[in-house]
Order: C-alpha cells, then sequence, then structure tokens
C-alpha cells in the first residue's frame, strides 16, 4: 500500500526538480492524463485498504483511463469543444472521494489501534 504513496511523492518531487517545460498545445493532454494518473494511484492506496487490490485492475485503470482522457481531449480539440472538462471533473471528483475514503479509514485503523492500546474495546 506504502508503495504508491511513496512513488507519488517520489513523482511529484521529480517532477518539481526537474526543469521540463511543456509546449501549450500538448499542456491539456498532460493535465487530463496526470489526473486519471492521480485517480488510479489514489483508486490503487483505497483498494489496498479494503484489502481488495489487484494489479490487473489498478494497471489496466491506470493506461485505459489516461488513453480515455486524451481521446477526449483530442476529439474535443478537433470539434472546437472543450471536452476534457468532463474528464477533469469526473477525475477531480473521484480523487476526492477516495481521498475522503482514505482518510476515514486510517483514522478508523488509528482509534481502533489506540482502543486495543488502551484496552478499551469502544472506540
Amino acid at each position: 500500500m506504502w508503495y504508491f504513496a511513496i512513488a507519488l511523492v517520489f513523482g511529484v518531487l521529480l517532477g518539481a526538480l526537474l526543469p521540463l517545460s511543456i509546449p501549450l498545445v500538448l499542456a491539456r493532454y498532460l493535465a487530463v492524463v496526470l489526473l486519471a494518473a492521480m485517480d488510479s494511484a489514489f483508486g490503487g492506496i483505497r483498494a489496498s485498504l479494503d484489502d481488495r487490490f489487484d494489479f490487473a485492475v489498478f494497471a489496466s485503470g491506470f493506461f485505459i483511463n489516461g488513453i480515455l482522457a486524451a481521446g477526449l481531449t483530442y476529439v474535443g480539440d478537433r470539434l472546437g469543444v472543450s471536452l476534457y472538462y468532463a474528464a477533469l471533473f469526473v477525475f477531480g471528483y473521484r480523487i476526492f472521494l477516495n481521498l475522503g475514503v482514505i482518510r476515514r479509514q486510517i483514522l478508523n485503523q488509528w482509534r481502533e489501534r489506540r482502543a486495543a492500546r488502551q484496552g478499551n474495546p469502544n472506540i
């Protein structure tokens, strides 16, 4: 489970430290692909906390969501419609939903451990 968090932090640090400039034409594509990747990462952490993590589901979701998001952006660019907003909205919503669930699960685990150490079965 912690591999994903460590990889996420490492990736953010690496991206912040490398002097890389993205052409404006590709900025939308990168934005939606990064959101898709973050959605998959947080979904993987959530699944790991639920003890139902499956690497095949994680990997397929990671790549397929990124390709779909970039594809929506491309089609929207060709049609002159900002379809990438749909991907931004959906992935943003899912990221915050997963973060909320992750936070509650970690807090519940912490409370259970604290109660067990104090010998109090009531949480």
